[in-house]
């Protein structure tokens, strides 16, 4: 059981007590007795304590830095959304193999944007230039939105504005379980609601404080009867002995406990495991006992969407696992939809 994550010291930009939710957020903190500093800039931050590596991003992962989103221009979000929708950034887990370690580097605080407001008038925007045409809002693509989700509402505010839209959708992914305040938002099937799984031994060796898969699919479950369209994210899959097995487990896991009112709407996303030459340099000054395979000369090197190469499986590897999931995908799920394999 994973607790509710509460940081140890929070950041505020001078210009973020002038939102009502920065002036709210300062107030509970300070009731909180949370140490609090200020900052020019959320994405610039001294003061971070930690000797190590590997203190530094122990203590970077217990920061919360509360702050403006000052760009109007929202990324792309290849495969799954047309942009992303910046709501928060990083999380409070310290997955060995983050995909966020090529981004965020070796201090990974946490930011929350409190101009909320000025966000979804600009998903607005993108949503009248594509008319009549749907446009798809991922609010996970640089973060896990939910262990700030109690402290700042943001997911709840978000998901009530695309209730109402009848061109724009969001989605979503976590590998938490604090779900609760949401499973009263009037979302109107406008949210895809995802979990993040992976296999047991997966999620043990690699995806440090995190609530178990038991506790996930109990979370799913309270998703579902929500009325919200579920998904789930195998990711990463590795390429290992026994990992056919492995993966037939977690999908037969899984079909034991999701109930039926969970399968009307169902989707799931593969991911293989790959790596950046940045992110592998940082993984190994995280984590220098990691067991993770990083080895370049046996992967195949490609170019990814954001301008960087990365090291993904070998073709032939990447086909037997595209099409064992798919098989077991639909002998346990035969209705839901495999968006993608990549």
């Amino acid at each position: 059981m994973i607790g509710r994550f509460v940081p140890k010291r929070v950041f505020f930009e001078q210009q973020a007590l002038e939102y009502p939710l920065g002036k709210d957020l300062y107030e509970r903190f300070q009731k909180m007795n949370i140490p609090i500093q200020f900052t020019g800039s959320h994405n610039r931050i001294t003061g971070i304590p930690g000797k190590t590596p590997q203190e530094a991003f122990r203590e970077a992962k217990s920061t919360l830095v509360v702050g403006i989103r000052k760009s109007k221009d929202f990324s792309s979000c290849k495969p799954s959304a047309h942009y992303q929708l910046p709501l928060t950034t990083s999380c409070p887990s310290m997955c060995e193999y983050c995909y966020l370690a090529t981004t965020l580097g070796k201090k990974p605080y946490l930011r929350v944007y409190v101009n909320i407001d000025d966000l979804l008038n600009q998903a607005s925007r993108y949503i009248q230039q594509r008319a009549p045409e749907i446009t798809l809002f991922e609010g996970a693509a640089t973060s896990d939105p939910i262990p700030t989700e109690y402290l700042t509402g943001l997911l709840h505010k978000t998901i009530e504005f695309f209730g109402a839209q009848p061109l724009g959708q969001f989605r979503f992914v976590t590998k938490h379980d604090k779900v609760d305040s949401l499973l009263t938002a009037v979302h109107n099937g406008h949210t895809r609601f995802r979990f993040s799984i992976n296999a047991a031994t997966i999620i043990e060796k690699y995806e440090h404080a995190t609530p178990s898969m038991t506790e996930r699919v109990i979370a799913a479950c309270k998703v579902a009867r929500a009325g919200y369209p579920l998904g789930f994210i195998i990711a990463p899959i590795f390429y290992y002995d026994n990992w056919e097995q492995d993966y037939h487990n977690l999908l037969e896991t899984l079909d034991e406990q999701l109930p039926q009112e969970a399968r009307r709407d169902l989707t799931f996303e593969l991911i293989s495991h790959r790596f950046t030459k940045r992110a592998k340099s940082n993984i190994l000054d995280l984590f220098p006992e990691t067991t993770l395979p990083l080895e370049e000369e046996q992967r195949k090197y490609k170019y990814g969407q954001f301008g960087y190469g990365k090291y993904i499986y070998q073709e032939q590897e990447m086909n037997d696992m595209k099409k064992y999931m798919k098989i077991e995908l639909t002998r346990f799920f035969p209705q839901a939809k495999v968006e993608y394999f990549v």
